[in-house]
């Protein structure tokens, strides 16, 4: 197995008591587990970050905007050491930004997995690269940050689940939305002490997506491997435009990957896996735990499709609008659409509320002032661990926090899981057409055998996940 490397090592053994110096570690004050958010002074991670040993090393997969953005929220406890990205002024970029230039760099991140002095790894690929890093990452001893949709199928998260079953790693999903206080943990709080009565119907509004015009063949630019681009997914010419009008070009590659079936769910997915994830989270809490038994409704494409796949292949294919209903036990319902305000909604036998990135309202939120939620209602949502931050910066520290302690994030495999095979569910019924029904036991669509092919999905030969024996623990 090669493996490209582009500067020299940057000394792989540096740290070798850093992890289990961190992982003994417990400065973490553990006063905010019981108190309300911001109303506690806890230690915090940068108060507990001072010396060399205390801080995390991370290898980041991934060196694009989204990678940026997140190693610049948690920069203060963590320090980069190795990047692996298929694009080299990516990795170059990332490693001048937040390394100033000393991380080791690479384009097969398989070498950056095994190194023993990589406290956790941050996975931020396109979709469809995000399951098979993340299995050989676990199996190879490491704590995760991935970020979401976890998987482009529902198979790939039942591997991810039973893997971090056996190797009991820490992963972390990039849902932030479950460590933003004022709005969405809020919401759930007030769900959780049964101010909304029994649970109706949940909504997740998610916005369309876009379509595009014929992308033409383009010559791959000379900074980017293909090939490991493409990875798992079949392999298919490079395609670019840019209209000169200052937008974002249109391609089949960066960021704009999330608009194909090749790479992605679509706004299903991409979206979905925020707001459906509220909903899911907010019938659990109220106790309504069981799966959907049914998805349908009507789907939108800007291309056409034969069996489930677009017979076009040189523009955007994803759904551009849809209205899904999906049904679960005792009457209760989810709807998934595009045309209303983007949020979730969420409505019971004594009342509704509404919660977006920007608001939270609805009149069990009113009656807020008049009978507020306990003390620790919201700490009990959060289960109780450290809520030093807020959004994005919270859910890096409540990851880092179970690195250390090792116990479930906020946003675990499961749960995350859980939801996306709802957001799945609804592609598959875009793609087909027709509606489906689903046994949430065994995993399986009932009665529908074409649809249960795209449970799976094929993996383009050299880029099957490499399941090895004897994971370190």
């Amino acid at each position: 197995m090669n493996h490209s490397k582009n500067t020299p090592s940057n000394g792989r053994n540096s740290h070798p008591n850093a992890r289990r110096d961190f992982l003994k570690s417990t400065a973490v004050a553990g006063a905010a587990a019981s108190a309300p958010y911001f109303f506690s002074n806890p230690k915090t991670f940068a108060e507990d970050a001072k010396t060399k040993n205390d801080r995390m090393t991370i290898g980041v997969i991934g060196a694009g905007g989204m990678a940026s953005g997140n190693i610049n929220t948690a920069k203060e406890w963590l320090d980069v050491v190795a990047i692996a990205d298929v694009d080299q002024g990516h990795r170059n970029s990332f490693n001048q930004r937040f390394a100033a230039g000393k991380a080791d760099v690479y384009e097969d991140y398989r070498e950056l997995i095994e190194r023993d002095d990589i406290d956790v790894i941050h996975i931020a690929t396109p979709d469809h690269w995000h399951t098979k890093p993340l299995v050989e990452a676990m199996l190879a001893g490491k704590d995760v940050y991935c970020e979401k949709p976890l998987t482009l199928t529902i198979d790939e998260g039942k591997l991810i689940r039973k893997v971090q079953k056996e190797t009991g790693r820490v992963v972390q999903v990039g849902t932030q939305q479950r460590s933003t206080f004022p709005l969405f943990v809020k919401a759930m709080a007030i769900v959780a002490e049964g101010r909304l009565g029994k649970i109706t119907q949940v909504q997740a509004a998610i916005g369309g997506a876009p379509s595009s015009p014929v992308l033409p063949v383009a010559e791959v630019p000379g900074n980017l491997n293909w090939d490991r681009w493409l990875g798992p997914a079949p392999k298919v010419d490079y395609r670019f435009l840019d209209d000169g009008k200052g937008k974002r070009p249109l391609t089949n590659g960066h960021y704009e990957f999330r608009w194909w079936y090749e790479y992605s769910g679509g706004k299903l997915t991409d979206w979905g896996a925020h707001h459906v994830d509220i909903c899911n989270w907010a019938l659990k809490l109220n106790g309504q735990t069981e799966g959907p038994v049914s998805i349908g409704g009507t789907a939108k494409h800007p291309v056409d499709f034969k069996d489930g796949f677009p017979i076009q292949n040189d523009r955007y294919n994803t759904a551009t609008g849809f209205h899904f209903n999906v049904q679960y036990p005792g009457g209760t319902e989810m709807i998934i659409r595009n045309d209303t305000d983007n949020g979730v909604l969420i409505t019971g036998t004594e009342g509704k509320i509404f919660v977006n990135r920007g608001k939270l309202v609805g009149q069990p939120v009113d009656d807020l002032k008049d009978n507020p939620l306990p003390e620790d209602a919201i700490a009990k949502v959060y289960r109780g661990m450290p809520m030093e931050h807020n959004e994005r910066k919270q859910h890096w520290a409540n990851f880092l926090h179970c690195v250390r302690e090792r116990k479930d994030p906020i946003s675990d495999v499961h749960t995350h899981m859980e939801m996306l095979n709802v957001c799945h569910l609804a592609g598959i019924s875009a793609r087909l057409g027709r509606d489906l029904k689903w046994d949430n036991a065994t995993e399986q669509i009932i009665g529908d055998d074409e649809a249960n092919g795209f449970l799976a999905r094929p993996y383009r030969q050299g880029y099957q996940i490499e399941m090895r024996k004897g994971a370190k623990s």
